[in-house]
């Protein structure tokens, strides 16, 4: 993992709501009036186990170009995480809390919502799964809504750069 999330900032962001009511709505349909995005690859690599430990300690994060604070080493309910993509002053600020987690034999994941500052309003899931013939999935579903001015302002830009950060996961942890 990155660097660990000043215990003021952890608190402040554990404080804060989140920034769309449909908390946890990636269980299940996702709901109306967003843009709804999901994409799945079967891992040709990794196991299971090292897919899971890669999502969970913020690896596929990390290695998909963001600088990742996160409040706890692994991903758990309540952890909070500022992510950054860019550099210096005109780096964008992602602000995240782990909504749920998901921790089955064949199965392992979580979902993190948007908090205030977040670019885009929101829930991201990311999950791992192996199927009964032993084959490893990673799968990113999202539900989105532009929540700042410039994400807003860049429109269709908005949702190409949301669909490389997803390839870009879905590439980076099988690496």
């Amino acid at each position: 993992m990155g660097t660990s999330l000043p215990a003021a900032t952890a608190a402040a962001l554990r404080a804060a709501d989140l920034t769309y009511p449909e908390v946890g709505a990636t269980t299940g349909a996702l709901p109306p009036g967003y843009r709804h995005l999901t994409r799945t690859r079967i891992l040709d690599a990794a196991d299971l186990t090292t897919a899971a430990d890669r999502l969970m300690t913020w690896q596929v994060h990390e290695r998909a170009g963001l600088r990742v604070a996160a409040s706890s080493l692994r991903a758990e309910p309540g952890a909070v995480v500022v992510m950054r993509l860019g550099l210096g002053p005109l780096a964008v600020r992602i602000p995240c809390r782990v909504v749920y987690v998901i921790d089955e034999p064949d199965r392992q994941g979580f979902a993190y919502g948007s908090l205030p500052g977040h670019p885009e309003s929101g829930e991201e899931l990311f999950l791992v799964h192996q199927d009964g013939g032993g084959r490893v999935h990673f799968t990113v579903e999202v539900f989105s809504r532009p929540a700042t001015l410039l994400a807003r302002a860049g429109g269709v830009l908005t949702r190409l750069f949301q669909d490389l950060m997803t390839a870009r996961y879905l590439r980076v942890i099988d690496r």
